[in-house]
């Protein structure tokens, strides 16, 4: 099984296909990993594209389930996961590649695209989760319960205590639109982008819609795309067309 390691940070990814490189991005949160792919999402993109494309896909660093484990970044939490993506794309050699991301993806993507902003030929946002105003604190409260007790068991050198500051600086100190970028920075991004949007309470539409709207470059597939689920095969298609498009030659 392999695994990408720099110092204390020991991640658990998969590499199958062939083809210009695609990484994805779990979604379940916190909580995201490579076998979520086929038991919680809507279709499993490891197996959809791995006939065209080098996909590779990580569990995310401590979640519950996964085999990725590393330090508690409490002052930086999205760029510490960033720092897992960009650092096991270089330790497989690959300089530009595409991207889809589920959930949680969606955030990690305009990170991705904020810190290496050479290296993202297209982008595909699967139901991306986004602040929403009638519940600012769902992700703080839904990690404090589904994530953090958990992990703190399994390592008793994170506290609950120190869970608490990671998610606050997570979740709370830019609880703002997509938390890891503005909206001029989105305005501003010239990377081709899909936007699958969704509407539970954590994949908020409206947020989903207002990047994409700010967008130069963006598309938005159908919606509703996930039920019936009928309309998956279609979007799915659409996810296709959209990254053979911009698969360099």
């Amino acid at each position: 099984m392999p695994f990408y390691e720099k110092g204390p940070v020991r991640i658990y990814y998969e590499d199958a296909g062939s083809g210009f490189p695609l990484l994805i991005i779990p979604g379940g949160g916190l909580n995201a990993t490579i076998a979520g792919l086929d038991s919680t999402h809507p279709f499993n993109a490891m197996a959809e594209f791995k006939g065209g494309y080098r996909c590779i896909a990580a569990d995310l660093r401590n979640a519950n389930g996964g085999q990725s484990s590393g330090p508690l970044e409490i002052d930086r939490p999205w760029d510490a996961h960033t720092d897992d993506h960009i650092g096991l794309m270089d330790h497989l050699g690959i300089e530009k590649f595409m991207v889809l991301g589920y959930c949680i993806g969606g955030p990690f993507i305009w990170n991705l695209m904020k810190r290496a902003p050479g290296r993202i030929v297209a982008a595909v946002l699967t139901q991306p989760s986004g602040h929403r105003p009638e519940l600012p604190d769902q992700f703080y409260e839904n990690n404090m319960k589904g994530w953090g007790p958990a992990l703190s068991a399994r390592r008793p050198e994170i506290t609950m205590a120190m869970v608490d500051s990671f998610l606050s600086r997570m979740y709370r100190a830019n609880a703002d639109f997509v938390f890891t970028v503005t909206r001029d920075f989105v305005r501003a991004c010239q990377t081709p982008v899909l936007v699958l949007p969704d509407d539970i309470p954590p994949h908020p539409y409206a947020t989903a819609m207002e990047s994409a709207m700010l967008a130069p470059n963006a598309q938005v597939s159908l919606y509703p795309w996930k039920e019936p689920k009928e309309r998956i095969p279609l979007a799915v298609r659409h996810v296709r067309t959209f990254l053979q498009a911009h698969r360099p030659a």
